[in-house]
Order: C-alpha cells, then structure tokens, then sequence
C-alpha cells in the first residue's frame, strides 16, 4: 500500500427535471466518495476539473476544496459529497484531479479516471436521450 493514496468512486446522474434539452441545457449531478487507502492521514487541498461536451467544447474548473470543505482523511477514513455540471449536449465526460497533503507536510495528486455524463429518458428503462458521440 502507498503510503499517500486516495481511491475515488463517481456516480454520475442525468437530472431531466433541471435540463431543457429543446434549449440545449443538460444538467448532470455527481456524488464522488473519496476514500483514504494510504497510511497516512491527509487533506483534500483543491480540485481541478475538465468537462467536456459531445461536441467538443472543454471547460476546465479549478478551485480550494469541494462543495466548500476541505476534509482531512484518516488512513480508511471516506467522504461523500455530491456537486453538479451542465451540458449542452446530451452526452460528455468529467476527468479531473484532487490535489491533497498528507499531514507530515508531503504533496500529492489523486487522479479522478474519465466518467461519462449521459442524459436518459425518465422512467425508459435508462435508454439514452440521444446517441453518444463522445470526442
């Protein structure tokens, strides 16, 4: 085991209630649980984030903590926090990193693998709203 690791799990959700898709708004949320797998205690600095659309468009967001904390982490210690995105297309991608240090000062990323954002049909068995065309 590392002695500095953090493991991240993403469930993505489409929320058809907050998206317009005549208007080409697609509103998306995600609940990330940050688990400490190392062997040492560490914070959650900042995270940086790069959205991208079916179209291409990329929006890169960066900034201290998440949904406004900065949790400190014991060695098998998780936090939970659930945050949205919007889209203008019905399908893109989240990737990102959290930048963290552990408590005897040292630095350290956790990457956040690439997950996909994909607006369903409500209540039709999850089938997409329109076909993926991921770039």
């Amino acid at each position: 085991m590392s002695k500095y690791q953090f493991d991240v799990q993403v469930q993505p959700e489409y929320l058809p209630e907050q998206s317009s898709p005549d208007s080409g708004v697609f509103s998306f949320a995600y609940t990330i649980t940050i688990t400490n797998t190392g062997d040492t205690p560490a914070q959650l600095i900042s995270r940086h984030w790069v959205i991208s659309d079916a179209r291409g468009h990329t929006e890169e967001v960066k900034g201290l903590g998440v949904v406004g904390q900065q949790p400190l982490l014991q060695p098998g210690q998780s936090f939970q926090y659930t945050s949205g995105c919007g889209l203008r297309t019905a399908s893109g991608t989240m990737h990102g990193t959290f930048h963290c240090v552990a408590v005897d000062g040292e630095p350290f990323s956790c990457p956040v693998p690439l997950f996909v954002l994909e607006a369903t049909h409500p209540g039709a068995s999850g089938q997409p709203l329109a076909g993926r065309v991921l770039h």
